[in-house]
């Protein structure tokens, strides 16, 4: 059991990109939840702790079947938008 059980904590996303898809299944676990794996396009997304987010992107980079890891912005995204433009569907209505 690890330190976070049962305590919510902010997490963030990563992407994940790997030469060895086989490899990244079996490993990738011990660094963060994940929660998908493409055989297509070979890459990896999962969460990992905000707060160790520097300290594990260091981990997973000197892993010899990571090509590059790119942590996701969504934490940072406006996602509560203003309607200050008046709405046009009138205009178009038959």
């Amino acid at each position: 059991m690890s330190q976070y059980s049962g305590i919510l904590t902010e997490r963030t996303g990563l992407i994940v990109w790997v030469s060895d898809i086989k490899a990244a299944a079996r490993h990738m676990e011990k660094y963060g939840s994940v929660h998908f794996i493409s055989k297509r396009l070979h890459y990896v997304a999962m969460y990992v702790y905000a707060d160790r987010l520097e300290e594990t992107m260091k981990q997973l980079q000197r892993l010899p079947y990571v090509k590059k890891v790119e942590r996701s912005y969504r934490n940072e995204i406006k996602t509560e938008y203003s309607s200050n433009i008046p709405d046009k569907t009138r205009f178009y209505t038959l």
